[in-house]
């Protein structure tokens, strides 16, 4: 199976970007973060992916807003929701037999640290719930939290910063011990150059100093077998994450 999750900050400015990935990657699931756009704003290329059962869940506003694909072939039925502490379009889930897909946007913190650390104890007990449910998870998005200093570039680290701060990270830690595992860095485990997010100012994408925040989070029975982040795709300040996944034949399903 294959997985692919992409912060495209700001939709409506990326079509071409996002319909030449989606069928270049041809992924069984993707999502989309930071979408900014509400349904009636989204450009009927995009909202009718013909072969994806698809959700798209914004705001308008100007931010925000995620989305999710499932490919009908894989997955004939499909039921999208969204959890009580989804305020902001932040979180839509698709549930597909006993299996779980996310796609999530984290606050990112800077106006309002507390909401930040509320959504995220919220999802690890949203996450811990699905998993003692015995459902799979795949869990995608832009967590807005570099799990570990090695996910930060050295001229970048300091924990005092917002998305490295130790409460963050301490969540983050939670949510994989409620039943995930960090599938790029389960591939690559002491990779120090492994970004996602790059800021646009002294070229520092091309330089590759930037942040890990984009995230395949899975439960056990699903193994990584791949992971690529694609720095040098699309105009965005992040690259799209792209996993493969295989089933684990040795962790039966509850």
């Amino acid at each position: 199976m294959i997985v692919g999750t992409w912060n495209v900050n700001g939709l409506r400015a990326r079509v071409k970007e996002v319909i030449a990935w989606s069928e270049r990657v041809k992924a069984d699931v993707f999502c989309l973060q930071e979408i900014k756009a509400a349904p009636d704003q989204i450009e009927e290329a995009l909202f009718l992916f013909p072969e994806y059962a698809s959700y798209w869940h914004g705001q308008k506003g100007g931010y925000s807003g995620v989305s999710i694909h499932l490919k009908k072939s894989t997955f004939p039925e499909v039921r999208f929701s969204h959890p009580t502490f989804d305020l902001e379009t932040r979180i839509v889930e698709a549930r597909a037999g006993d299996a779980s897909f996310f796609s999530i946007y984290v606050p990112n913190g800077g106006k309002d640290y507390a909401a930040k650390i509320d959504f995220l104890e919220a999802l690890v007990a949203h996450v811990g719930e699905a998993r003692r449910a015995g459902r799979s998870i795949v869990l995608c998005g832009d967590l807005n939290v570099a799990r570990a200093p090695m996910d930060v570039h050295p001229n970048q680290r300091d924990e005092e910063s917002i998305g490295q701060r130790p409460a963050e990270r301490k969540l983050f830690e939670q949510l994989l011990a409620a039943g995930l595992v960090d599938t790029s860095r389960a591939l690559f485990p002491t990779d120090e150059a492994m970004f996602s997010w790059w800021p646009y100012w002294r070229n520092l994408r091309a330089k590759n100093v930037g942040w890990r925040l984009d995230y395949v989070l899975s439960s056990p029975d699903l193994v990584p077998e791949t992971s690529t982040i694609e720095r040098e795709f699309g105009t965005s300040d992040h690259g799209p994450l792209v996993v493969r996944l295989g089933e684990n034949a040795k962790t039966p399903q509850k």
